[in-house]
């Protein structure tokens, strides 16, 4: 095993150990909390909790068991090392992760009164539904052309999102302005790595493979295929999904675990009173 592959396999196992540690106290948190709460928002918040916890387990195992799905690559040698395993697991925990979303959104959009994030709110597991199917077709297939349009969906739902915050922003309280910004530059940045990063680099394998002559397996095929492992520990292998597994199972697992705790938008006070 080369020195590079060792170094991140280590670093992304580390930093799971420690996402698995934050969200511990993420519960134990929420739980001190249960007073200074009421009712519905104590059950909003735990299931967002739930959520969250679906989605750090499921990027730990993946920081642990790292996988290349399409070369059907793992770096550890192991039947739970297949892609097969992987995409299972990976899509319970996305299908998590954006009803965290949705969820935030919902009880966003009812505080503030926003019509677009309750809309919005409704749309975004549906559409990665599809975006996961694309995903599986892709694993399966060996076609890049699914992941185009599964990451495609993943930036439109952020897009989605960023535009339903930003519909808050009239209506919220002043004093949670500043975190609703942080917000909303999180998901600008998250949209512009998904269109000028990753959707291309997806785009680019897929054009490198129909210009090679590739022959795409059948879904009956993949599912075959796909049960298989090839162990590598190369690093010019892996170095193509260094910079976003690394990215996904960090920065993204510390939004799932902060948005248990995190304050949501509210409707601004002066618009309480002037409502009533």
């Amino acid at each position: 095993m080369t020195d590079p592959v060792i170094f991140w396999w280590v670093a992304l196992s580390a930093v799971a150990v420690a996402n698995l540690a934050a969200w511990a106290w993420s519960a134990r948190t929420l739980h001190r909390r249960r007073s200074a709460m009421s009712v519905d928002e104590f059950r909003a918040r735990r299931g967002l909790l739930v959520l969250s916890a679906a989605y750090v387990a499921g990027c730990a195992y993946r920081s642990f068991v790292p996988v290349y799905d399409i070369p059907r690559l793992s770096l550890v040698d192991g039947w739970f090392a297949s892609a097969l395993v992987g995409r299972t697991v990976a899509t319970i925990a996305e299908l998590c992760f954006v009803a965290q979303w949705a969820l935030l959104l919902r009880q966003a959009s009812r505080d503030t009164g926003t019509v677009l994030g309750g809309l919005a709110s409704r749309w975004l597991v549906p559409m990665i539904v599809v975006a996961e199917t694309c995903s599986w077709y892709a694993v399966l297939t060996t076609s890049n052309l699914g992941h185009v349009i599964e990451e495609s969906l993943w930036g439109l739902c952020a897009a989605l999102l960023v535009a339903s915050l930003v519909a808050c922003w009239p209506r919220c309280d002043l004093r949670l302005r500043p975190l609703l910004a942080l917000w909303c530059i999180a998901g600008v940045a998250y949209v512009l790595f998904m269109f000028g990063v990753d959707v291309p680099m997806y785009w680019s394998r897929w054009l490198a493979d129909e210009a090679g002559g590739r022959t795409y397996l059948s879904v009956a095929q993949g599912w075959t295929d796909a049960s298989r492992w090839v162990v590598s520990h190369r690093w010019d292998d892996w170095k193509s999904e260094v910079v976003w597994m690394s990215l996904y199972f960090s920065a993204a697992v510390w939004l799932s675990i902060a948005l248990v705790l995190l304050p949501w938008p509210r409707r601004s006070p002066a618009l309480v009173l002037a409502h009533h």
